[in-house]
């Protein structure tokens, strides 16, 4: 079982790095892709409203430097075993640093037509998806590793990913990010996730 696990986590690294770089090339290439005006314009048709929008602002913050920042502080604070507490930091500061260079080699505009809030900076891939996928993915990892309580377990593993979900779509809606951006993210933070937790796992846990 150990085996196919392990063979298993390597095939989703590799399809999921063929899809980011085929959304790479698509964005290298200057091109708005189909599915990003799909993507728009099922958020705007069912999802935008007075009500939706100041949730979609609040959710996003979740994503931010101030609160992933803030969470690290305190983990590294609260958890008793410091090993753990580097990790969340370094793993933070690391793949931040790979969104910066992702961002500054495809130089992708971001999109002007329906903004909600104003951003500055590139916008391939999406740094509040790819930061916030390797943030609270690794939290959920460490939560599957170390809490012994099932229940507890997966309520919060499950609350987590429907927050990582909910990160990358309020970028959509609050017209920051196109779709490609958002999938980018998660796909290029899901392949480092693998090759990280794979390292701490034989060197740090």
């Amino acid at each position: 079982m150990k085996k196919i696990i392990k063979k298993s986590k390597w095939i989703i690294l590799f399809v999921c790095l063929i899809f980011f770089l085929a959304l790479a090339k698509d964005v290298f290439n200057k091109e708005i892709m189909q599915g990003d005006i799909i993507g728009y314009k099922i958020i705007s048709t069912y999802l935008i409203s007075d009500f939706a929008t100041p949730i979609a602002k609040f959710i996003t913050n979740f994503g931010g430097a101030t609160i992933l920042i803030s969470l690290t502080i305190l983990f590294f604070i609260f958890i008793k075993n410091k090993k753990i507490g580097l990790t969340i930091f370094t793993n933070l500061i690391i793949i931040t640093g790979l969104n910066m260079i992702l961002k500054n080699i495809l130089q992708r505009p971001r999109p002007e037509e329906f903004r909600i809030i104003n951003e500055s900076g590139y916008s391939f891939p999406s740094g509040h998806s790819m930061v916030s996928m390797a943030f609270y993915g690794y939290l959920m990892y460490l939560i599957y590793k170390y809490i012994k309580n099932k229940y507890l377990k997966y309520s919060l593993i499950i609350l987590l990913g429907i927050l990582i979900c909910l990160i990358g779509i309020s970028r959509i809606y609050l017209g920051v990010h196109y779709t490609s951006d958002v999938l980018a993210g998660f796909l290029i933070s899901i392949s480092y996730l693998i090759v990280y937790i794979s390292i701490v796992k034989k060197y740090v846990l």
